[in-house]
């Protein structure tokens, strides 16, 4: 089964990963500018999510699978490959199995190391959607307020939601499996694990996902590995401070 994708432009082939519960849409006005510059943009959804296929396996390591597969069917080699938190993980793992197809990492606000589950809540939240009730996009947001009371990551969840018919509402993602896998989201790359190839770490200043212990443990995986700091910004940067995170990609990648 092959992964859905949208391809944006034409040119060097530059991969990017969505993280958890996300899609690859999320990125499109980002690639359009990575567009301009001379790059094939692939915004892929990773199983599970978005409009890819559900399947109740659901690891790093059949998400790294997936994406070779994805490659090789797009026959795509020497790719830029951008994956945030989830997808930075995934990223992460491809580079060190598959290091001859990728030409430079980037990873947004992620780190390789271990993190405990952090997602119940929301989870919880998008469990209690029952769409034999729930008619229309504000009762939904209504419900989900109960759980999730920030504004921009309810809205972020929110794109999951679609129409299967007229009057019916669902959620993309497989969200069952999901919840009963979740444990493997947090999942830290395998201790042997190496990529030599240009590394580049992005962080928020106002996220926690990366300290400054964390390069420590990035250096072990990725020995050309530089960290910068995106200001103004949490876990999801290239919402946050689009700018900003653009010109930092651009600089690495030119």
């Amino acid at each position: 089964m092959l992964l859905h994708s949208n391809i944006i432009g034409e040119g060097k082939p530059f991969v990017i990963l969505h993280g958890f519960l996300g899609m690859g849409d999320n990125w499109k006005t980002l690639a359009r500018k990575f567009a301009e510059q001379g790059y094939q943009l692939h915004l892929v959804d990773q199983r599970n999510h978005g409009r890819s296929f559900h399947d109740e396996a659901f690891d790093y390591e059949v998400m790294a699978e997936d994406l070779k597969h994805y490659c090789d069917e797009h026959q795509l080699n020497d790719i830029i490959l951008l994956g945030h938190s989830m997808g930075g993980k995934t990223a992460m793992l491809f580079s060190t199995i598959y290091p001859d197809v990728v030409s430079k990492l980037l990873v947004a606000d992620i780190s390789p190391r271990f993190y405990p589950i952090h997602h119940d809540t929301i989870l919880e939240g998008l469990s209690s959607l029952d769409f034999s009730e729930i008619k229309t996009r504000g009762e939904a947001e209504a419900k989900l307020e109960q759980y999730v009371p920030d504004f921009g990551t309810r809205q972020f969840l929110l794109k999951n939601l679609y129409w299967i018919e007229k009057g019916q509402l669902a959620l993309r993602i497989n969200l069952s499996v999901l919840k009963g896998r979740v444990e493997e989201v947090g999942e830290a790359l395998p201790i042997h694990s190496k990529y030599n190839g240009q590394t580049l770490f992005l962080r928020g200043d106002k996220s926690e996902y990366i300290g400054e212990h964390d390069e420590v443990i990035i250096k072990n995986h990725f020995e050309k590995a530089s960290v910068v700091t995106i200001k103004n910004a949490g876990h999801w940067l290239h919402a946050e401070n689009p700018q900003d995170f653009y010109d930092q990609v651009i600089a690495f990648i030119n």
